[in-house]
């Protein structure tokens, strides 16, 4: 839906800094009249304004300094974005001068759709600021203009202190330099600087200005563009670099388990979110897996998740397991957590070299599903979970010994699996409806990601749409 602009009240000749002419001793004449009841008429009912943004140039509102032959300047409103023009929207121009009125070459400016080009023009920086509104798409600044108070003082003897200030100013709208005939070197370092281009003030015409005007548009919307191209790409490069450090790529060398694994952020556009897994292969050939989840789902709860994971890898790789481990895991998060109330959830496996036996350690996690050709799918036992990491200090984690058999599967997965909704009320799907999914799931065929996937997908549209939490589900299986 489109966001409603506020309206905007037109500013007066006499509030932009412009003073008016002395009455005559006859009293104002018809035109001064005219204007003095549109102006009240303006200041007085600022809807009926706003008419001023789709009058054509006679009937158009002026802002600012007058000067004559100058197109009239609409109103300040949503005109358009900053150096964007369109077919639909007259460029405006806000010339930055001493004398506006020394400036012939503004009269009869056309855009490329051959409709005038709307000027407001200022005297000096102060008039440019109240001036400069979103809907001005270039500035024409003559570089002789003295720099104000504060600024003047700071520049000392930088000719090109106002072109600074007025890119400070206006960092999104196109900005053409005005010098004098013969000082290309100012006009250059003028561009160096930030200025889209220079212009010699007298070999100036309303035709060449409006060529530069659109010009300078067209470059800012091209520069703009690329700017932010650039952006996206360095984002989507740290974005990379974060999902591997959350994502990471199992260890597995050497072990004849295969590997698979699901993630899906509940942020809106996140790529991250506050559940963590990692899976690795110790000297021994102990296949070490694991999954967890951090409450919450800000970014912060994504770092806290990464850097459990780090830790769970090092200490794994060290050689510590069940309870010791747990424990260490839990002193890295009380340091590392800003707030006391955050915790993890956690579930770890270690996995026997021959594949038929592992070890389960549960911290307030949901315990993983076992799949065997022999007999239905189910939860493997979970009497002894303990609770989650940073609740209570000095906890223990009890680890269990299960068996798993010849062949089997085995998946581990975050509580955003079985937390979204079944159809429109409140019921959610919970273990038991997991359970019942991935077995009619696994008659069907499905094994591996694909098994994963539709699983995610099929508890996505149970939910009725986007699930609200995060959803990471690893998979580990040993064939015949």
């Amino acid at each position: 839906m489109p966001v409603p602009v506020p309206r905007q009240r037109a500013i007066p000749a006499a509030e932009s800094g412009q003073a008016q002419a002395a009455p005559t001793a006859g009293g104002p004449s018809k035109e001064e009249a005219a204007r003095t009841e549109d102006a009240g008429r303006n200041e007085a009912t600022p809807a009926e304004n706003d008419s001023s943004l789709n009058a054509t140039p006679a009937e158009g509102v002026h802002h600012g300094v007058s000067t004559t032959g100058m197109s009239p300047v609409g109103a300040s409103g949503a005109a358009g974005t900053a150096g964007v023009g369109s077919a639909h929207t007259p460029l405006t121009l806000l010339l930055i001068e001493e004398d506006p009125t020394a400036a012939p070459f503004v009269r009869d400016l056309r855009d490329a759709d051959d409709k005038p080009i709307r000027v407001r023009a200022a005297r000096n920086l102060t008039e440019a600021e109240r001036l400069l509104t979103d809907d001005v798409h270039c500035i024409l600044l003559d570089l002789a203009l003295p720099t104000p108070g504060r600024a003047s003082a700071a520049a000392g003897d930088d000719e090109l202190a106002v072109l600074r200030h007025v890119l400070r100013l206006a960092p999104r709208h196109a900005v053409l330099a005005l010098t004098a005939s013969g000082d290309a070197e100012r006009g250059a370092e003028a561009v160096r600087v930030g200025a889209q281009d220079y212009l010699f003030k007298d070999e100036l015409d309303g035709r060449l200005l409006s060529r530069a005007i659109r010009y300078a548009v067209e470059r800012k919307r091209s520069d703009t563009a690329e700017r932010r191209l650039a952006e996206g790409k360095l984002r989507a490069q740290e974005n990379a670099r974060l999902e591997r450090g959350l994502l990471p790529t199992p260890l597995l060398e050497g072990s004849l388990l295969r590997f698979a694994a699901r993630y899906r952020p509940g942020r809106s556009r996140a790529l991250l979110g506050g559940d963590f897994y990692d899976t690795v292969r110790t000297p021994d050939g102990t296949v070490h897996a694991m999954i967890g989840d951090v409450c919450g789902h800000g970014p912060d709860e994504a770092a806290l998740g990464v850097e459990l994971r780090i830790a769970w890898r090092a200490l794994t790789l060290a050689g510590l397991c069940g309870d010791q481990l747990l424990n260490t895991l839990q002193q890295v998060l009380e340091h590392e957590r800003d707030d006391d109330e955050i915790f993890a959830t956690l579930c770890t496996v270690d996995i026997a070299p021959d594949g038929r036996r592992a070890g389960l350690c549960l911290a307030g996690h949901p315990a993983p599903l076992i799949a065997r050709p022999d007999r239905p799918a189910r939860l493997l036992p979970h009497d002894n979970n303990g609770p989650a990491l940073g609740l209570l200090p000095g906890a223990r984690w009890p680890r269990t010994q299960v068996e798993l058999g010849a062949e089997w599967s085995l998946m581990m997965y975050t509580d955003g699996l079985i937390e979204g909704r079944v159809g429109e009320g409140r019921e959610r799907l919970g273990q038991e409806g997991m359970v019942e999914m991935i077995r009619r799931q696994l008659s069907e065929g499905l094994s591996g990601e694909a098994l994963l996937r539709a699983a995610v997908n099929e508890v996505r549209e149970l939910n009725g749409g986007e699930l609200t939490d995060d959803v990471a589900v690893v998979l580990l299986d040993r064939g015949p």
